[in-house]
């Protein structure tokens, strides 16, 4: 979320950025909070004049009491019941103005990175750099899903009477492997010098919009019903709210923190759900790390955080891709972001592992998550990044790990979390 401020200064940098973002749709709004919020400060004011007003009076309401001038202390007296009539319409006024600024501001897209390529969606990415050689072996790639069945490590069918699509059983050596992963990916983290840590499931709603805007909040979140919580989407959205209302003293920052939970998702709208395999699915599990920054340090960070993912795939013998998203691409709090993706043997081609985002203050503006130094007070900078999210890893861990014979490889350094395993058979 923008300062209002900065959106009262900057109103054609607000309007181009939203241009570049390709939002025309959203050009109207920045004169509309505009306009609304000169009349909030302009009510303000009239409600601080009416207060001071009413002050003065009062003191002389209890002049004129000592003085024994009853009837002249009873006009003034209505005229401060008056004052006051009129000042609650001015506070009724001044919190509904309020509200609808907010709403707004919580629509208008943050400010992106001049870095940041120009284009409308996803097709319109550009791929930074690759790492590792592609390799296309010369036997058929089976689709990972019949990789699992033939290693009797996953039950669709059992899942989708249980739960639905979206869903799945793992089994033996495959769900071994599943926790493996993760387990390999915290002790990698923890090495890099991050703290671990295990996070609330749930979140209330307070730390949902502060997180995320309105419109993946309403493709992916689910909701409690009856209650003010909603299963997270991802462990981001309660690492970032363990700061929500906090000042941070400079010295404690940066905060580096690595972070395990289950994630829950509706993907409304997303393609694949129905699909018979492991994509796109309604419950996983990941390994985040996130960041909280000084705003000078978060360029520095955001290169950090997308390097951990490709080294980490690195050592599990994984090509990889970094791709910078386009304009287009970035949900309306990034201030910019990196994709990285994984190669696909069976497909010859890379797909989406991991995203790496850097915020700004957006998020620490909404949450009030904010620092203080030898300057003052000012706003975090936050970021955050997949290390590993099994699902889609164990696609490309089996494609690219994959024998003729259906076996499957253990990299050296999974083998001890596999219990000195070096293959899958």
């Amino acid at each position: 979320m923008l300062d209002i401020k900065f959106v009262r200064e900057n109103p054609e940098l607000v309007k181009q950025n939203i241009r570049n973002k390709f939002q025309d749709n959203k050009l109207h709004l920045v004169d509309e909070v505009i306009a609304l919020d000169q009349e909030s400060r302009a009510t303000k004011q009239e409600a601080d004049n009416l207060r001071s007003e009413r002050n003065r009076i009062s003191k002389q309401i209890g002049g004129l009491m000592a003085q024994g001038k009853k009837e002249e202390a009873e006009e003034l007296k209505k005229q401060v019941t008056s004052f006051s009539d009129h000042l609650a319409q001015l506070e009724a006024k001044e919190s509904e103005l309020s509200d609808k600024i907010l709403n707004i501001m919580m629509t208008i897209p943050n400010i992106i990175d001049p870095s940041v390529p120009l284009g409308k969606d996803d097709s319109e990415n550009v791929e930074v750099e690759r790492y590792g050689e592609p390799v296309v072996p010369d036997f058929e790639i089976p689709y990972h899903v019949d990789i699992m069945e033939r290693l009797n490590g996953i039950d669709l069918d059992s899942a989708r009477k249980v739960a639905g699509n979206g869903f799945y059983y793992l089994m033996g050596d495959i769900a071994r492997l599943h926790s493996a992963i993760i387990t390999y990916a915290r002790d990698f983290m923890i090495d890099r010098g991050f703290t671990y840590c295990i996070p609330p499931f749930m979140i209330r709603s307070e730390v949902v919009t502060g997180v995320m805007s309105f419109a993946e909040m309403e493709s992916m979140m689910y909701k409690i019903e009856g209650e003010d919580l909603y299963l997270i989407g991802t462990s981001e959205h309660s690492m970032i709210g363990k700061f929500i209302d906090t000042i941070i003293s400079e010295d404690e920052l940066p905060q580096t923190l690595t972070s395990y939970s289950p994630c829950f998702r509706k993907e409304k709208g997303a393609h694949g759900i129905e699909e018979r395999g492991v994509y796109r699915i309604h419950q996983f599990e990941k390994q985040e790390m996130i960041v909280v920054c000084k705003p000078e340090d978060s360029g520095m960070w955001f290169n950090k955080l997308w390097q951990n993912t490709v080294d980490l795939f690195r050592t599990l013998d994984i090509p990889v891709r970094t791709l910078e998203c386009c304009s287009g691409d970035l949900a309306d709090l990034k201030v910019k972001s990196v994709d990285v993706e994984a190669w696909s043997p069976r497909q010859k081609k890379y797909f989406e592992v991991g995203s790496c985002s850097n915020l700004g203050d957006a998020q620490a503006r909404r949450l009030k998550i904010r620092v203080v130094g030898e300057g003052g007070k000012y706003f975090a900078h936050t970021l955050n990044n997949t290390v590993v999210a099994p699902p889609r890893m164990l696609i490309a861990f089996l494609e690219n790990n994959l024998n003729e014979d259906g076996s499957v490889n253990i990299p050296k350094a999974l083998q001890p979390y596999m219990g000195g395993k070096t293959i899958i058979k």
